[in-house]
């Protein structure tokens, strides 16, 4: 599945590059990623919708991707551009084997990069509209970042991004612990993706739980989660609110 960006007007005035191609605005859009360290590596998480404006238009869209060796990504955002970044990645990791060295890009090297990337692009005023994940293991040292789409980024423990940064960090921030077995690292992840479920309309009950360890990256069969619909506030939302019917 290819997402092709939206093309820029044509003006002659512009020159050559009023004939390249490129996102003017985001069409085809993905939702939260969530991710966490546990035991023995990365945990991250995303559903497979991808919104066409407010429309549910694809529901099979792959948002997690290993990089390398040693590091696993997670997108939100636009979908064309994401792909981009995934071709700016594959040159990059081809570069570094042809040394053949011995050594290999690690997930701190990557999220260097993904930074450089969506900032220099920012500041040409044509950004890649994405906030991206990146997660990794290397030498036993685990590291999980994040970066926007005008290149602010961090490190944690946890992170999220899109809805996902209100609605799941502050449960993250409540039972997240540093021995987290993969077990309770997935129960972790789930209980998150259902509260996006219910409260993020662009989320669909069919996700993807991908985890990287020193081992490689494991990315699960899409499946769907138990979901409760009969709360009282699902079934009368207005219900009390001033001036409700």
């Amino acid at each position: 599945m290819n997402f092709m960006a939206s093309k820029q007007p044509e003006n002659s005035l512009l020159g050559p590059e009023s004939d390249s191609q490129r996102t003017l605005y985001p069409y085809v859009t993905g939702t939260s990623v969530v991710a966490l360290k546990y035991k023995d590596g990365i945990l991250m998480a995303a559903d497979m919708g991808g919104s066409y404006g407010s429309t549910l238009r694809y529901k099979s869209v792959e948002r997690m991707k290993p990089i390398g060796k040693h590091s696993l990504l997670g997108a939100s955002g636009e979908i064309s551009d994401f792909q981009e970044i995934l071709r700016y990645l594959d040159e990059l990791i081809l570069y570094d084997n042809m040394w053949d060295d011995g050594n290999s890009l690690g997930p701190k090297e990557v999220h260097n990069y993904l930074t450089r990337v969506m900032y220099n692009r920012r500041n040409k005023f044509n950004p890649l509209w994405n906030s991206l994940v990146l997660g990794g293991v290397k030498n036993g040292q685990k590291y999980l970042g994040t970066v926007s789409m005008i290149g602010v980024n961090f490190e944690d423990n946890h992170v999220a991004t899109g809805f996902g940064n209100h609605l799941a960090r502050p449960i993250l921030r409540q039972e997240w612990h540093e021995n987290l077995s993969f077990e309770d690292g997935v129960r972790l992840l789930e209980k998150c993706m259902r509260v996006l479920l219910y409260r993020d309309r662009s989320a669909v009950n069919k996700l993807q739980i991908a985890k990287i360890t020193e081992d490689g990256v494991t990315i699960s069969q899409p499946y769907s989660l138990k979901t409760y619909w009969e709360f009282s506030a699902f079934e009368n939302p207005a219900q009390g609110a001033i001036g409700s019917w």
